[in-house]
């Protein structure tokens, strides 16, 4: 596995208060819940403000995601950015290949279209030893590069006016 280059944040406090949805997926609780450490590691450190949502699976992440920042504009709370968390894990149907791109798609779908900066911490591994090398603290830490990744284009966004 290729190891990440994490950079410091250039502004440690620059984003203190922001508002990022994390919408998880629970079809596997435990990985689930190694993943939301880090994304929630990664936003108390940055000061930000994280609001939960849990849906079934993964493909229904971008949906959710989707519904939650419609209903945040319309109360005139927009969310400033999001991060999208799950695991899918090949099995012996094409049902990985479907869950995998079209969550993929449609989340990159929803970052274009809307202007929303969005870390997708959505694992597609081949095995239950891979997705936890990847969702530990520890080791590869994806939930916390998916909040970096949702707060470095929340910077890059405010930067660009």
């Amino acid at each position: 596995m290729a190891e990440p280059r994490r950079a410091a944040a250039a502004d440690a406090g620059d984003l203190k208060g922001a508002r990022v949805l994390v919408v998880e997926a629970r079809f596997y609780d435990d990985i689930a819940d190694a993943e939301l450490a880090g994304c929630r590691a990664v936003l108390d450190a940055a000061g930000a403000k994280m609001t939960l949502l849990t849906v079934p699976g993964s493909l229904e992440v971008p949906a959710a995601i989707a519904m939650a920042v419609d209903a945040a504009e319309r109360r005139g709370a927009p969310f400033d950015a999001a991060v999208a968390l799950g695991c899918v894990i090949r099995g012996d149907t094409l049902h990985f290949e479907i869950v995998s791109e079209q969550s993929a798609r449609a989340l990159m779908d929803l970052a274009i279209s809307r202007g929303l900066p969005l870390g997708n911490g959505i694992l597609t591994v081949d095995s239950e030893s891979q997705a936890w090398a990847r969702a530990k603290t520890d080791e590869a830490d994806k939930g916390g590069d998916a909040a970096r990744a949702a707060l470095a284009m929340l910077r890059l966004k405010r930067s660009l006016g």
